[in-house]
């Protein structure tokens, strides 16, 4: 069976807000992240900030006016659809839907099983981004491909 490496996750993914220090603070509050770094910037800003839960990271700035950020639009630019969302493995998908909703957040696919395995939900935050969580962990599945081809 394939299992991950030890260490921590070698696919961190990004995002921009327009009010990261509050995007910061809420997705904190709202999915459990905790703070690993945050370098503020100019006028309230956040130049960049790394956010961890397990062994997983993600990444976060303040939205800002360079060439990377011309290749990035926010959720609201494109009527509310992302093409991108992140997947994150939590232990108790229902404990972590409860958490999630009591903070606000978006609700877009109600908490249910899933055929393959697992429970979970999806969600936008308070900027929109689309965020999936659920108890499948396929790191943890004895019939992933990997393992069905071994």
């Amino acid at each position: 069976m394939t299992t991950p490496k030890d260490g921590p996750s070698t696919i961190i993914p990004a995002m921009r807000y327009r009010n990261a220090p509050a995007a910061l603070e809420w997705l904190c509050q709202a999915f459990g992240f905790e703070k690993h770094l945050v370098v503020p910037g100019e006028n309230g800003t956040i130049v960049h900030a790394e956010l961890t839960l397990g062994n997983g990271m993600m990444m976060l700035g303040s939205v800002r006016d360079n060439d990377f950020s011309k290749l990035v639009k926010q959720p609201d630019q494109l009527d509310g659809v992302e093409t991108q969302c992140p997947y994150v493995v939590v232990k108790d998908a229902d404990a972590h839907y409860g958490r999630a909703k009591a903070a606000g957040a978006k609700i877009v696919h109600e908490i249910e099983d899933a055929s393959y395995g697992g429970r979970g939900y999806c969600c936008r935050d308070l900027e929109g981004h689309l965020w999936s969580f659920g108890s499948y962990d396929p790191w943890a599945k004895p019939n992933s491909p990997d393992a069905r081809s071994a």
